[in-house]
């Protein structure tokens, strides 16, 4: 039989649906900005992105794409170079990095259309580094995870290779610490079967921990020499992911 609730009972309600969507608001609200999807102001950046649109949408009406990369400048850096062309361009690869990109930059860029109708055997993501002036190790590692967490939604056929954030500076410093902090954070993502982690960075450093103007020319970008040590050392991770012969 149905009764008119009564003021009481509405309040009870009321505050009964509070409690209920509270946890869900708080964790919202409490999202940093590094796992906060954002794009960036500039025109050139906005250009960018729509050209890769346009890559994307190519690449999905050609012959589809079964490895894609996510990043920075050091994944843009690939640009089509010679390390490139031997591994990746026979493998129907598309690179979406983006020079500055921080992780809000690329979280935003695959929700809106990146990697819409594709379906890539593999992704290889690498960014937190342009992150790490501004924002702590956790908030950086949070914004890894956001991307991660979307493009498992997005992908879901997908494996993904979240590579630990590269050592940067000639010598190890407060920077290089915080990086290590993001990287023992995020190689808990690999779950053996959807998600993988993979730590390469020490095949940029020398014997002392240093690193080489010749494998960084700048102590942060990577040399022809430097691209061709990541590509052999993600190399039988890869091939496992993309259901390669040895």
């Amino acid at each position: 039989m149905y009764r008119k609730l009564s003021d009481a009972h509405r309040f009870v309600a009321v505050l009964a649906g509070a409690f209920l969507f509270a946890p869900a608001a708080a964790a919202l609200a409490q999202a940093p900005p590094t796992a906060t999807p954002s794009p960036r102001g500039d025109a050139w950046w906005k250009q960018r992105h729509e050209t890769y649109l346009g890559e994307v949408k190519k690449a999905r009406e050609a012959k589809g794409v079964d490895l894609l990369f996510l990043g920075d400048s050091i994944t843009e850096g690939w640009g089509g170079n010679d390390v490139w062309k031997k591994h990746y361009a026979p493998r129907k690869a598309l690179n979406l990095g983006i020079g500055g990109d921080q992780t809000q930059h690329v979280l935003w860029r695959i929700q809106n259309g990146e990697i819409d109708g594709i379906k890539p055997k593999a992704v290889m993501l690498m960014i937190g580094t342009n992150n790490s002036a501004s924002s702590s190790a956790d908030e950086i590692a949070a914004g890894v995870e956001a991307i991660v967490a979307e493009l498992k939604t997005r992908l879901p056929e997908s494996k993904i290779l979240v590579l630990g954030v590269f050592p940067r500076g000639q010598k190890p410093d407060a920077t290089r610490k915080k990086l290590q902090d993001v990287n023992a954070r995020i190689s808990k993502l690999d779950d053996g079967k959807k998600v993988f982690y993979l730590d390469i960075g020490k095949s940029f450093l020398e014997k002392d921990d240093t690193i080489s103007k010749e494998i960084m020319p700048d102590y942060l970008h990577l040399s022809g020499k430097g691209y061709e040590l990541w590509a052999e050392a993600v190399e039988p991770t890869l091939r496992k992911l993309l259901g390669e012969k040895p």
